[in-house]
């Protein structure tokens, strides 16, 4: 079954957003086009309470995309983003929807954060994606979306983790930081990833 995954393709992480990542939004037009090409689409969303433990206006004292270690883990600190019901936690308007058969929401439990749209960041909950595409017998999975070089990123290290063939669409997807993409991008490509 020919499957893809649109990874927060959200307003908050597009141009104006809180968390944008520079020219996020022209994305959307790829993954339009791809949609139809698939038997199976699925999305995520990020969707945090707005107490959540990552958002830097929840720690006196601390900024943005500083560094705080919380319970025993290194957390980076980020803008408040995708909170639940906002307007930020959106889609992009323009990005057709129809074809999207599951969205998975991610990031909302208040006290740990979670990039992969498989599990949390210390994989102590599961969102329930793995055993999903399992039941519908998906071997390869195809993603794309936001941040390249951080959700997408986990998003694929946890599917490979999960035994399933991963490409990722690059016309499809934008980083925060494309250097440090570029070098995941080696690290993944060592692995078996394929990008298209």
């Amino acid at each position: 079954m020919k499957t893809l995954l649109i990874v927060d393709a959200q307003l908050d992480f597009m141009p104006g957003g809180g968390l944008a990542v520079e020219n996020g939004d022209q994305i959307v037009s790829h993954i339009n086009l791809i949609q139809p090409q698939y038997d199976l689409v699925l999305a995520t969303q990020d969707w945090h309470p707005q107490h959540h433990m990552s958002f830097a206006s929840n720690h006196d004292n601390h900024k943005p995309f500083e560094n705080k270690e919380i319970d025993g883990y290194e957390q980076t600190l980020w803008p408040d983003h995708c909170v639940q019901g906002s307007k930020g936690a959106e889609f992009h308007p323009h990005m057709r929807t129809n074809c999207i058969e599951a969205i998975f929401r991610k990031g909302t439990d208040a006290g740990i954060d979670s990039y992969s749209a498989f599990y949390d960041n210390h994989h102590k909950k599961s969102t329930g994606l793995a055993g999903f595409l399992k039941e519908k017998a998906c071997k390869t999975i195809d993603i794309c979306g936001l941040a390249g070089d951080i959700c997408v990123y986990f998003t694929v290290k946890d599917a490979l983790k999960e035994s399933f063939h991963v490409r990722v669409i690059e016309k499809a997807t934008k980083s925060l930081d494309q250097d440090k993409f570029n070098q995941q991008k080696e690290e993944l490509k060592a692995e078996g990833v394929e990008f298209v």
